[in-house]
């Protein structure tokens, strides 16, 4: 079984910087495609940025130049820098991986994972 665990959420006021982290735990194989996506009140969950294994980065168009994602495989352990936030940045984010896992008896699966998600709140 894999687990992903973000921390780093909280209160800032607009203008103001986070740093949020996803740790990925368990019998992990590899993992490829790391990912965040965010869920505003009253809205549908929406990507944020992903980083794929070979380091190819994909943004939402309204956080390019202000979020930078990246990872550290060695650590399993993916980030996302929030920089210049504004209070629409409100919601649950949340971490995605497709990770592939070892079998207990034999073999590996592919499957994707969520974390939980952190709450961040910008004020205006």
């Amino acid at each position: 079984q894999v687990q992903l665990v973000e921390s780093g959420g909280g209160l800032v006021q607009a203008g103001g910087s986070l740093r949020l982290s996803c740790a990925a735990s368990g019998s992990i194989f590899s993992i490829n495609t790391m990912g965040w996506y965010r869920q505003a009140p009253g809205k549908q969950r929406e990507l944020v940025a992903t980083s794929s294994s070979g380091g190819i980065t994909n943004y939402a168009d309204y956080v390019k130049g202000r979020f930078t994602i990246s990872r550290d495989n060695a650590k399993n352990t993916v980030y996302l820098q929030m920089n210049s936030l504004k209070p629409e940045d409100t919601g649950v984010y949340y971490c995605n991986s497709a990770v592939v896992s070892k079998r207990p008896f034999g073999g590996t699966d592919r499957r994707n994972y969520w974390g939980q998600g952190t709450q961040v709140t910008v004020s205006s």
